[in-house]
């Protein structure tokens, strides 16, 4: 019987380093690699944020270290034990690499959850068919601007999806899109409205998760912002500047299980315009 191997993401924090340096670190932990029972899948390097994260199965953390520790030197801030289908959905398709092949290619995941009003009672008001044809174009119409925008799908929430884009701009124009198909159809005898909320962050935090603030953020927002609107973190509003949006302050707001508020935007998809707020 085969022994499962588990998955973990380490994460370093660099001052300095380049892509090259990336490549060829990697390639010291790929020499050894066998001799800690490792087997390196990939990794990413974000040279603006001088952060990397590298993929590997592995009998336990402590063999990811000790293998870094013998090869350069670099020892991980932290090492987690993911799950790997939940890699390949927050991540998306993992590009390949020739080994000492050098190349950025960041990490960094704007979180987007999306929320149907009124979803529990489609089925009192509309019956079951009826209901499901709806929930069925419902879910057609966000993960069509999903996939335009260069995101993917994490899992169906029931109520509403979550996705992972690689890009701020694309996850904002993917809520923009969503929000205007939606609203073409306000005059429709039963018109459907959702609520969206967008947070941002890196795969592994200081508190050795996975992705864990930037999504329970972005479903909070979600929870607190009206329907027909894209609620979002400052850091979303802070990388979209420059990109051409419309940003309005929603003031501060103490999601549940947060220890501090935080500053709530909205971008305004009704029309175009320079950036304010």
């Amino acid at each position: 019987m085969l022994r499962h191997v588990p998955f973990f993401m380490d994460r370093h924090e660099f001052s300095g380093l380049t892509a090259l340096d990336a490549a060829n670190m990697h390639l010291k932990d790929m020499a050894l690699q066998g001799q800690f029972g490792v087997q390196l899948l990939t990794y990413w390097f974000d040279y603006d944020r001088q952060t990397a994260f590298c993929l590997a199965k592995a009998p336990n953390a402590d063999a990811v270290t000790s293998l870094h520790r013998a090869s350069h030197g670099a020892i991980p801030n932290q090492v987690i034990e993911v799950d790997q289908q939940a890699v390949e959905r927050f991540m998306g398709v993992i590009a390949e690499h020739k080994p000492g092949e050098a190349y950025v290619e960041t990490a960094f995941r704007t979180i987007v959850f999306t929320d149907l009003e009124a979803s529990t009672s489609l089925t009192q008001r509309l019956g079951d068919a009826r209901a499901m044809s709806m929930l069925r174009a419902h879910d057609e119409i966000i993960r069509d601007s999903i996939r335009r925008h260069g995101g993917s799908e994490v899992k169906h929430t029931g109520d509403g999806l979550m996705a992972a884009f690689p890009s701020v701009a694309g996850a904002i124009e993917s809520a923009v899109q969503i929000q205007r198909q939606f609203e073409d159809q306000a005059a429709a005898e039963f018109p459907m409205r959702v609520r969206i909320g967008m947070s941002a962050g890196e795969p592994v935090t200081e508190h050795s998760d996975f992705f864990g603030a930037a999504v329970q953020l972005a479903a909070r927002l979600a929870d607190r912002a009206e329907p027909g609107t894209v609620l979002f973190s400052s850091t979303v509003r802070d990388l979209a500047l420059g990109k051409g949006f419309v940003f309005e302050k929603r003031g501060r707001l103490r999601p549940k299980g947060f220890a501090e508020s935080v500053q709530a935007y909205e971008v305004s998809w009704q029309k175009g315009g320079a950036e304010r707020g």
